[in-house]
């Protein structure tokens, strides 16, 4: 039987999990689904943030439901022990190097992006993050220099056999999509991005029906909010891919809408589908999130893992046919609750 992982952790985590719970119940009847603790409730089911039985789930499942994690009572633990290092380690064990991160306008939210509707007007990005190097993963560490300051250092560095395999998901991506991908690095000051930008390009003539372009991160962040449809598929580092993912969330109307995927293969094989948005402690338990992102990265699980494309564009669908009758959570200026939303979206399944 497949066997999915429910990692809810902390926060809202656990409110919208469940809504994208039910939506996969409802879709994929027959599923194996089996919960464990991870972040601050992991922490405090055992004193440590990914405990070994959660972990030990994760690695035997064909899919993990995440949830979010943070809790601000945990921020003084040291930083192995903090919430937030469940996720990185959870990457790690894995093997899930790539985060696929949409960006879509669904036309009834259009008026709800901070950009003007004529900005946004059919918004379809996709970036491909890199998710186990960069400085998240690099050596780092906190020293006292020769004029006895406090300095602190973070590696940034990647091989060619990094950039080779996100580079390669960024262009089966693309060529699957519109044909167009754009790299995007720091190349005019950083090392790290030369080598980036070198391998990029020796991979180009491998896919002749894509067009690949370079953009300089900077540009990358103003280009998003100036004239975000010119993007089709956007491939970049760790750090840079952290930052434009959650810019673009606001160019589509609220970070409550934007899943995720983090895959170690295209499909048919483990990863971890989680919201991108935080745990957001000061509306948990109150049943004011919007359970939207959760669900569409259930619909990422099926298409990825399950290998189920029908199922996934049934769910996609009803989330756009919910948002069609007006249903809103608050942070989209409605006053729908998390299970009320959820309701919403399973009545709109077909």
């Amino acid at each position: 039987m497949t066997l999915i992982a429910v990692l809810a952790g902390d926060g809202i985590g656990p409110e919208v999990t469940a809504e994208a719970r039910r939506i996969l119940e409802a879709v994929r009847p027959g599923l194996d689904y089996q919960e464990a603790p991870v972040g601050g409730a992991g922490y405090l089911a055992s004193g440590h943030p990914l405990p070994e039985a959660t972990l030990d789930l994760a690695k035997r499942s064909d899919a993990v439901l995440f949830g979010a994690i943070g809790d601000p009572r945990f921020e003084k633990l040291e930083r192995a022990l903090r919430p937030e290092a469940a996720l990185l380690s959870l990457r790690s064990e894995l093997g899930l190097f790539a985060n696929i991160r949409p960006a879509t306008i669904f036309p009834a939210l259009a008026s709800e992006s901070t950009l003007k509707p004529e900005v946004v007007d059919g918004l379809d990005i996709v970036i491909v993050r890199e998710l186990t190097g960069d400085v998240y993963f690099g050596e780092k560490g906190q020293r006292t220099n020769a004029a006895g300051l406090r300095e602190g250092h973070d590696l940034m560095r990647y091989d060619e056999s990094e950039i080779r395999r996100i580079a390669t998901v960024g262009f089966e991506m693309a060529k699957r999509r519109k044909g167009k991908l754009c790299s995007v690095d720091k190349a005019n000051v950083l090392e790290t991005s030369q080598v980036w930008r070198d391998v990029v390009t020796s991979m180009a003539a491998d896919y002749p029906d894509v067009t690949l372009t370079h953009m300089y991160v900077d540009n990358a962040a103003m280009q998003m909010v100036r004239a975000p449809t010119q993007f089709d598929v956007i491939v970049t580092g760790n750090l840079f891919g952290d930052i434009l993912s959650d810019q673009a969330s606001m160019c589509a109307g609220s970070i409550g809408m934007l899943p995720s995927a983090s895959l170690r293969a295209w499909s048919g094989d483990t990863g971890m589908y989680e919201p991108i948005h935080g745990s957001a402690p000061d509306i948990a338990g109150q049943g004011k999130a919007n359970p939207c992102a959760a669900i569409l990265s259930a619909a990422m699980l099926v298409r990825h893992s399950l290998d189920d494309e029908a199922s996934a564009q049934r769910i996609e669908a009803a989330v756009a046919a919910a948002l069609d009758t007006g249903a809103r959570t608050a942070d989209l200026g409605g006053n729908l609750s998390t299970r009320e939303m959820g309701d919403v979206v399973m009545r709109a399944l077909v």
